[in-house]
């Protein structure tokens, strides 16, 4: 860890505290504002949610003023109660935003020396995959390759990924091995809930995913599971 990284933290926009009604049609939740209004706000998460879908929690949502937006309201976190009361966050589309802004504050650990951040980048076979960062040193250290996964299901306090059978996931780790050696190859997990101390693959929910992250750390894959506290004003990085 490098010696400011205890205290970075990216911060949240003004969130406005309800109470999840249900979820449907994979993007739409139903949720009643604290002021009684109940409004569909976009469920930014197209996974089961396994364990943190729970109607009748409380949940926070952002808003947006865009109007082309059909949804002003965006459902960014849920609180559990699996060991103590604890946020997760649910947009899926918030991790590598907090991760490119955890790059260039160089506050990850082994990667603070790699100044050069770009995402999105094609790769693997004919280019037909995108990672989500490429990165470069002025040092001519290798590129490192980094592929982020959203991590809420939870075992105790051991975080899981994936919760459901996940080919892409697959795919990505496949692809991930096939650029060793010439390059560095990182999996990170970005476990978005602050009650976690381990991880591990979510064996029974998707066992080949399981045996191929065994296979890519024994080629030279690295995984860096990465712990956040959630709040409703800020994501923590810590540790």
């Amino acid at each position: 860890m490098t010696p400011n990284s205890a205290d970075w933290f990216f911060p949240y926009p003004p969130l406005y505290p309800g109470v999840l009604l249900k979820r449907y049609k994979r993007f739409f939740a139903d949720i009643e504002l604290a002021s009684g209004e109940v409004i569909t706000a976009h469920c930014p998460n197209t996974g089961p949610m396994t364990g943190v879908y729970l109607p009748g929690n409380r949940v926070m949502v952002s808003r947006s003023d865009n109007p082309k937006r059909s949804l002003p309201y965006t459902w960014e976190m849920i609180e559990v109660h699996d060991t103590k009361p604890t946020w997760v966050g649910v947009n899926t589309a918030l991790p590598n935003r907090v991760i490119q802004a955890a790059l260039a504050a160089q506050v990850l650990p082994g990667l603070a020396h790699y100044s050069q951040i770009r995402t999105e980048v094609p790769y693997g076979q004919d280019n037909k995959s995108r990672i989500d960062f490429l990165l470069n040193s002025d040092e001519g250290d290798r590129p490192v390759y980094l592929e982020v996964k959203n991590t809420t299901w939870t075992q105790g306090h051991c975080a899981c990924f994936p919760d459901t059978v996940t080919t892409r996931g697959q795919k990505h780790l496949r692809e991930l091995t096939d650029l060793l050696p010439h390059h560095r190859a990182i999996m990170l997990y970005f476990i978005n809930r602050g009650d976690c101390t381990e991880f591990a693959p979510g064996d029974s929910a998707d066992p080949t995913y399981g045996q191929l992250l065994r296979s890519a750390i024994a080629a030279g894959v690295e995984i860096l599971p990465c712990r956040f506290a959630v709040s409703p004003t800020e994501v923590r990085y810590v540790g």
